[in-house]
């Protein structure tokens, strides 16, 4: 059985320890409501730049774990990523996929071209990655997580992921995005910078 975002993002921000998490879209949001703040850093409005931006956080700071919490809509944007990453081979580094085969999921849920058909382990592995595995269900995502995140990196992981309902339709226009939505992106690196500077070396 397919698991929510919320239990997803929850296992991993149970397991993370200290690791930097890299989050985009609907993960975003539900560390948020996990209040998930120190060592994370959202990925928007770059879309589809989560693996970028924990690649370069993994060059950056080899001694640390780096945790991407992805969007299958998000990395279909900039698939080239995989291969960015893979040939830098970042030994700490778990890229995690959230796939729930909608874009805005929870607002007005547009299908993800392709759902059905792509397999996303197997462009992980093509690309390079060492490992590449499918979970379907929170009780093994929970179980397996800390032995994934033990293994040599880069490693890739697909979460098959039940889609929040929409919200938006004729009965319900969507509101206006606040600026806070495009801003936060910048004021959440700062603040991982200094979480990472004042951690114990």
């Amino acid at each position: 059985m397919a698991m929510t975002i919320g239990e997803a993002c929850g296992a991993v921000a149970a397991a993370r320890g200290d690791a930097i998490v890299v989050a985009t879209m609907s993960a975003m949001f539900a560390f948020d409501q996990l209040a998930l703040r120190d060592g994370r850093m959202g990925s928007v409005p770059l879309m589809g730049g989560a693996a970028g931006l924990g690649l370069g956080l993994a060059l950056a700071r080899p001694d640390r774990q780096v945790l991407v919490v992805d969007g299958d809509a998000s990395l279909l944007m900039e698939l080239g990523g995989l291969v960015t990453v893979a040939i830098q081979v970042p030994h700490r580094y778990l890229h995690i996929l959230a796939n729930n085969g909608t874009q805005f999921t929870g607002g007005s849920n547009l299908k993800v071209p392709g759902h059905q058909q792509v397999d996303f382990c197997a462009m992980a592995l093509a690309a390079g990655y060492r490992h590449a595995q499918r979970i379907d269900s929170l009780a093994e995502w929970t179980l397996r997580l800390p032995a994934l995140m033990a293994a040599q990196g880069p490693g890739f992981v697909e979460l098959v992921i039940t889609p929040a309902p929409p919200r938006f339709g004729p009965a319900m226009a969507q509101s206006e995005v606040p600026d806070l939505q495009f801003n936060r992106m910048g004021q959440e690196a700062v603040a991982l910078a200094s979480w990472l500077a004042a951690a114990p070396a």
